[in-house]
């Protein structure tokens, strides 16, 4: 063979060994790149894997699952069966509530607003200084029509302002809190009107059927019981107004509603607006 052409051939030889080696290179190469992808993408799989423990850890710290029904049958309970049962419940729920006003809890002192026309009960407390708006509730029935109560079987919500005479754990509404109806205010107008009877037994229950109580439904019934037990029914106050008089004036000059009713609403109306209405104005937006 010829020299010059043996010494192509060579040559040839050592281009083709060259294209290869670049080839295995660039492959080399191109599954190098892929590598970061793949490692970042297993990363972030590992990291996600990590945090889902910890947020699921985060949400069971402030997650109570609700209490089981009260084993003990009817009328063999005790507030102390109530308390075992439903007071870590309530007291998380409500711990929240008082913080984010801004009042420790249990507090000092505690005031229930019932307006019958809007179907809410306002909850109120201090520790000291002003009272500060806690939460609401939605009363889930209210019987009768605005106006106080007059007599038995009148099925009206009385109106005035009250305290709280009992807690009774073996309510047929699942659970109650007595008030002082009728006080003393409700008894000297009775006589004076020759009114014998002016009813009796009104309570805050459960449930959601009302013949002249307010019935708050058993979920906030539960936590409206625990609270009056935590405080003491001797530092709570019930007030009922028709409507609320932040919004419009209570009137007494409809219907065939008894002359003393102006004295009442004025009464009323003193006690809610006295619970720091700027406040409560303010949370409202109005």
């Amino acid at each position: 063979m010829p020299i010059l052409t043996l010494f192509s051939a060579q040559i040839m030889k050592s281009t083709a060994k060259i294209i290869v080696g670049l080839a295995l290179t660039g492959l080399l190469g191109a599954c190098s790149g892929h590598k970061p992808v793949k490692t970042a993408s297993t990363s972030k799989d590992s990291a996600t894997t990590a945090v889902k423990p910890q947020a699921q850890a985060d949400r069971n710290m402030y997650y109570t699952p609700p209490p089981p029904p009260l084993s003990l049958p009817h009328g063999q309970r005790t507030v102390a069966d109530v308390l075992e049962a439903y007071g870590p419940y309530a007291s998380h729920k409500l711990t929240h509530y008082f913080t984010m006003a801004k009042v420790s809890y249990p507090p000092r002192e505690v005031a229930f607003v019932a307006l019958k026309q809007e179907k809410k009960l306002e909850l109120w407390a201090r520790d000291s200084g002003e009272f500060r708006f806690i939460r609401d509730y939605k009363i889930q029935a209210a019987s009768g029509v605005s106006g106080p109560k007059l007599r038995q079987g009148d099925k009206q919500v009385p109106e005035g302002i009250y305290r709280i005479v009992r807690l009774n754990p073996n309510s047929n509404y699942h659970l109650s809190l007595k008030i002082n109806y009728p006080n003393e205010f409700d008894l000297f107008h009775a006589w004076q009107e020759g009114r014998s009877n002016p009813g009796s037994d009104i309570f805050i229950h459960g449930k959601d059927a009302s013949i002249g109580c307010l019935a708050m439904g058993d979920e906030a019934i539960e936590e409206l019981f625990v609270l009056t037990a935590q405080v003491g029914a001797d530092n709570m106050k019930v007030i009922i107004a028709p409507h609320d008089p932040r919004t419009y004036p209570l009137e007494a000059g409809y219907g065939e509603l008894p002359e003393w009713t102006h004295e009442l609403y004025s009464n009323i109306s003193r006690e809610i607006k006295a619970l720091s209405p700027g406040e409560k104005t303010a949370k409202r937006g109005l």
